[in-house]
C-alpha cells in the first residue's frame, strides 16, 4: 500500500497499473489531475493466506483547503506479489484547528505552517 501511495504522489502511472490486478485494472489511467497528496496513515491491515486488506487514510491539499480519502482496500497475492483488487472509498473535507498539527505532515501547528 505504501508503495502504491508513493506512486500516486509521484504520478507514476506505470507502477500503479503494474500493482493493480488485471481483472479490475482500468484500461487507461491518468494521474495528471490527481490532488497534491500530503500524508498516508495506515489504520489497520490483515492478511490470511493470499488475500489481504488495508484500511488507510490519505490526506491531500485541495485548492486552499484539505481533504482526505479513506479506503478499505482488498489485495491478492499472485507470484509472490501483492496486487490491488478493489476498495470501498469515502472522501471528506478536513478542517484542522489553528492549534492542531498541520495536515501536511510537518509536525508543526497548523497556524504556524499552512494556514
Amino acid at each position: 500500500m505504501r508503495s502504491r501511495y508513493a506512486a500516486f504522489v509521484m504520478k507514476n502511472r506505470d507502477y500503479v497499473l503494474k500493482t493493480w490486478h488485471p481483472d479490475t485494472r482500468p484500461a487507461d489511467l491518468s494521474l495528471e489531475d490527481s490532488p497534491q497528496w500530503a500524508s498516508l496513515q495506515i489504520i489497520d491491515s490483515d492478511a490470511a493466506g493470499d488475500t489481504g486488506r488495508v484500511h488507510f487514510r490519505a490526506v491531500y491539499r485541495s485548492g486552499g483547503g484539505w481533504g482526505y480519502l479513506e479506503e478499505m482496500s482488498a489485495f491478492v497475492r499472485e507470484n509472490e506479489r501483492w496486487l490491488y483488487l478493489s476498495g470501498d472509498t469515502t472522501e471528506g473535507q478536513l478542517k484542522p484547528g489553528r492549534n492542531e498539527r498541520c495536515p501536511c505532515g510537518s509536525g508543526r501547528k497548523f497556524k504556524a505552517c499552512c494556514l
